[in-house]
């Protein structure tokens, strides 16, 4: 077998792994503790114990929290807010965020608008809901009065009341980080002891998101005892999720997340299920028992923003496992990594892409120059080949035993010419995902008219580029012996022009720029070893 027919068949399996790769379900982050699927129970929330934190989670009435959902969205009065990150409103009918813009994340290249990180509109359906379960399955949900100020990135509290329950909600935003504190001041007013818990749920409707041939995971997340679970919204339907225990639980897609989190060490239910046409997922908390005049506090946050990785491991709550980089996470994560510190410097994600790539032409210079090596001396056996091949008279048998009686004679081994590409192949995957999930390189741009390094080149230069310096390549090759193997190998860079033209342009340049290092590397190699004898 020479090396030609190694590298096509190492080219062919890189398309089947990626391919595998868009169709293959991402396999799900690695348990800590293997968790308890609980069922929908129709069950009304247990009462509240006297401990301000208590140690039983409460059971979740499936129809009840998800009759909130039946409530308008996005009418009526609202405050308007704006900080560095946010641009937003509160809706006063139960004091929840419903609408919420992320200035630094505009929807697209050609629109500057804010990503609508929570919108209340029926295509886009995503927004924050909150209100008080009472024992006897009743559901209060606050009529809240405007604040006479607010301050543009300053706390905003609401006043209102829920049934005999005064409610005071404060919103403090965090500058650096996409986190939203709340605090949920509860008062009875009323003459009798109150007993419930207080819920808070993110509502989205089933629209997903695809990235060219790959679908993209949208659906539920549930943080519980340490454990990541994540369903779709199709699973979701059939499988309803319940869990006990610290934790949080929220919505996640492409490049942003809405999570509701509790205190670390809170005790809660965590739900996710259907609710009509729509979804929620969100987490009950019980509440002390509330005598009259007695108050209570209750404290958590929301993370609504971007899923920055860093950002998300510094806030230790195990939110950065929902980045997802597929099987090849092992590779994608410090890849990420160091994209990531070449751009600090750089400044352009194109540039630390071409970076990236000079580094791993550093580590694997060694294996390649023993392959361009060895492409080298088989295309100086190529007239022996030839006259082999005239001698055996298209015996096949005879032909590969005389070809290999001359390998060993000559010290040459066919099979070290796909080595770069094999030792490459994970690196190559691992930097699609990276591409693909990454929310650093949306929209990122590289130079003239790449404006967004995570969707394809929109005038298909970098594919044609990168095919011709395949075909360049290949004149560096000797030739295939097969005739219709020749033929395949001509067809080759228009073929993979074509295919790569539905890649992102960030994952093309990766491989042109590889492409023409490699040229280089061996086009030195192959002059110096033609020199010799």
């Amino acid at each position: 077998m020479d090396s030609q027919r190694t590298i096509l068949a190492v080219v062919l399996s890189i398309i089947v792994l990626v391919l595998f790769e868009w169709l293959a379900p991402h396999p799900k982050p690695s348990p800590k503790a293997t968790p308890t699927a609980v069922t929908q129970s129709a069950t009304q929330p247990t009462a509240a114990t006297q401990s301000p934190a208590p140690t039983s989670s409460v059971p979740v009435a499936p129809s009840t929290v998800a009759a909130v959902t039946s409530h308008a969205v996005g009418e009526g009065p609202s405050v308007s807010f704006q900080t560095d990150l946010y641009t937003g409103k509160i809706y006063l009918q139960g004091g929840d965020i419903q609408n919420l813009g992320l200035r630094r994340y505009p929807i697209a290249v050609d629109d500057k608008a804010p990503y609508p990180i929570l919108d209340s509109s029926a295509a886009r359906l995503t927004a924050q809901q909150s209100g008080f379960i009472a024992t006897d399955g009743q559901i209060l949900r606050a009529n809240f009065s405007a604040p006479q100020t607010i301050n543009d990135g300053g706390p905003i509290t609401l006043s209102g009341q829920a049934g005999p329950l005064k409610i005071e909600k404060t919103f403090s935003f965090d500058p650096h980080t996409y986190l939203i504190n709340e605090d949920i001041r509860i008062t009875n007013t009323g003459k009798e002891p109150w007993k419930g818990s207080y819920f808070d749920q993110i509502l989205r409707n089933d629209r997903t998101q695809s990235h060219w041939f790959m679908s993209i995971f949208t659906g539920s997340v549930l943080m519980h005892n340490g454990s990541l679970s994540e369903k779709s919204f199709s699973d979701l339907r059939d499988h309803p999720e319940e869990h006990g225990g610290p934790g949080w639980a929220g919505m996640t897609d492409h490049y942003f997340l809405q999570a509701v989190l509790p205190e670390p060490h809170a005790s809660v239910q965590l739900y996710a299920r259907p609710a009509g046409s729509n979804y929620v997922a969100g987490v009950q908390q019980a509440l002390p028992t509330l005598q009259p005049g007695q108050s209570y506090t209750l404290r958590q946050q929301l993370f609504l923003g971007p899923k920055l990785q860093d950002q998300l491991a510094a806030l230790g709550r195990g939110l950065e496992q929902t980045v997802d980089y597929g099987w090849f996470s092992i590779v994608a994560e410090p890849m990420h990594g160091v994209l990531t510190w070449f751009h600090s410097w750089a400044g352009n994600w194109g540039l630390a892409i071409i970076l990236l790539v000079v580094a791993v032409k550093i580590i694997f210079f060694y294996p390649s120059a023993i392959s361009y090596r060895s492409m080298a001396n088989m295309r100086k056996l190529q007239p022996k080949l030839e006259q082999i091949k005239k001698e055996t008279n298209g015996d096949r048998q005879q032909m590969g035993a005389k070809m290999m009686e001359l390998y060993r004679t000559e010290k040459v081994n066919p099979m070290a010419g796909c080595l770069p590409i094999v030792i490459q192949m994970p690196v190559f995957i691992a930097l699609y995902w990276v591409l693909v999930e990454s929310v650093s390189l949306r929209q990122a741009p590289f130079i003239l008219w790449i404006h967004d390094l995570a969707l394809p080149d929109p005038y298909y230069i970098l594919p044609l580029l990168m095919g011709i310096s395949m075909f360049l390549q290949q004149r560096l090759n000797p030739a295939p012996m097969d005739p219709v193997q020749k033929k395949i190998m001509s067809i080759l860079p228009v073929a993979f022009a074509i295919f790569f033209s539905f890649f992102p342009a960030g994952l093309v340049l990766y491989w042109l720029t590889n492409n023409v290092f490699g040229i280089i590397q061996q086009y030195l190699i192959t002059r110096h070893v033609m020199k010799e004898s």
